[in-house]
């Protein structure tokens, strides 16, 4: 069965940067689009970015310019490089697929951007 294991969340300042990590155990990785979601406090969960199996990337606009997504299908691991970070991006981010996996929502990792 498919797991994913998000990591790499903290606190940061704004302007500062982290990159949070998600290995899969899904042994069809390298042919899965897959995202990276976040959901802060009363909101909805949200698409970040998300990149193809070949590492094509795609951005949201909250994303565009400040975050950096991308993968090694060796390490079943995909990758968000946040930059920039400003208190707005403070929420739990996830990795799913594209077209999310209800089975594969874990506990996230959480990202405060606080002074």
């Amino acid at each position: 069965q498919e797991e994913l294991v998000e990591s790499g969340g903290g606190v940061v300042q704004p302007g500062g940067s982290l990159t949070l990590s998600c290995v899969s155990s899904d042994p069809y990785f390298r042919g899965s689009l897959m995202g990276w979601y976040r959901q802060a406090p009363g909101h909805r969960r949200e698409l970040v970015a998300y990149i193809a199996g070949g590492g094509s990337p795609v951005y949201m606009d909250s994303a565009k310019g400040r975050f950096t997504i991308s993968r090694d299908n060796a390490k079943n691991t995909v990758w968000l490089q946040m930059n920039n970070l400003e208190p707005e991006d403070s929420a739990v981010y996830y990795c799913n697929h594209y077209v999310p996996r209800e089975e594969l929502w874990g506990q996230g990792t959480q990202v405060i951007v606080s002074s």
